[in-house]
């Protein structure tokens, strides 16, 4: 039986002012960043979900039993804010539920987390990703950054594994470059596997947590900094199911 995994985020609207002269017209466009990871784990052992990042704010779980259908909770590039303001909130002044605080509870009973790195991810660009100082970090295996995190490598940088672990289970020896990434802190009760080549920045890193597994991986699972190099690479689909294998294992 297939593992059911949630894939929280990855999405974003663009808009675009045309002007011609005088003229001028404004466009919209919707973008999924997950694409290349639902496609690498279609046929694999995990039944992926995917909840886009707009429609999280309503259909993100608001009790432990909406988490606790999930196998692992992944959160790739979406901020606290979404998770923090349901429209009842934002737009009633109702009260709803802290739901970082029902992912802690959630992996402290032997849930899973995720989250990959993104511009709203940690702490992201100008900080405004916001998960420093919140229940969601308690359970990472690192700490965020009080200030913009993104390191960018246009030039390429690449992955370092220091430590041996199922992670890289049959994983192919040379990794592609990634163009970059969020800095953050190692908890420490956190286990640092990989960094980026000739730093000691975290890349992956695990941490046991209560009853409860995390997991980081401080790129991105898509472009800009996860480019198609990496995502054509072999590598790209063992390492997520690696992940996962790892984030899922009970008892």
């Amino acid at each position: 039986m297939q593992k059911k995994i949630l894939l929280v985020g990855e999405s974003w609207t663009s808009t675009s002012v045309h002007v011609k002269g005088f003229d001028q017209f404004a466009t919209a466009t919707w973008h999924n960043g997950a694409t290349d990871f639902m496609a690498a784990l279609a046929d694999s052992d995990y039944a992926i979900t995917y909840m886009p990042a707009h429609a999280a704010a309503t259909e993100f779980p608001l009790t432990p039993a909406g988490l606790q259908q999930w196998d692992a909770i992944i959160l790739s590039d979406i901020g606290a804010n979404t998770l923090l303001l349901h429209p009842d909130t934002w737009l009633k002044s109702q009260r709803t539920a802290n739901r970082l605080t029902l992912i802690h509870d959630y992996v402290a009973a032997g849930g899973a987390l995720m989250m990959i790195g993104g511009y709203f991810s940690f702490q992201g660009i100008n900080g405004g990703a916001r998960y420093r100082n919140t229940a969601v970090e308690k359970v990472l295996p690192v700490r965020c950054l009080a200030w913009d995190d993104r390191i960018e490598t246009p030039e390429g940088a690449y992955p370092s594994v220091t430590e041996s672990h199922a992670l890289f289970t049959d994983m192919p020896g040379d990794w592609p470059w990634l163009l970059g990434y969020n800095e953050v802190e190692m908890h420490p009760e956190g286990k640092l596997l990989a960094t980026i080549a000739g730093t000691s920045h975290p890349l992956l890193a695990v941490r046991e947590y209560q009853q409860g597994r995390s997991l980081v991986w401080t790129s991105d699972m898509s472009a800009h900094w996860l480019p198609q190099e990496f995502a054509q690479w072999p590598g790209y689909r063992q390492l997520w199911i690696n992940c996962l294998d790892w984030l899922t294992v009970r008892g």
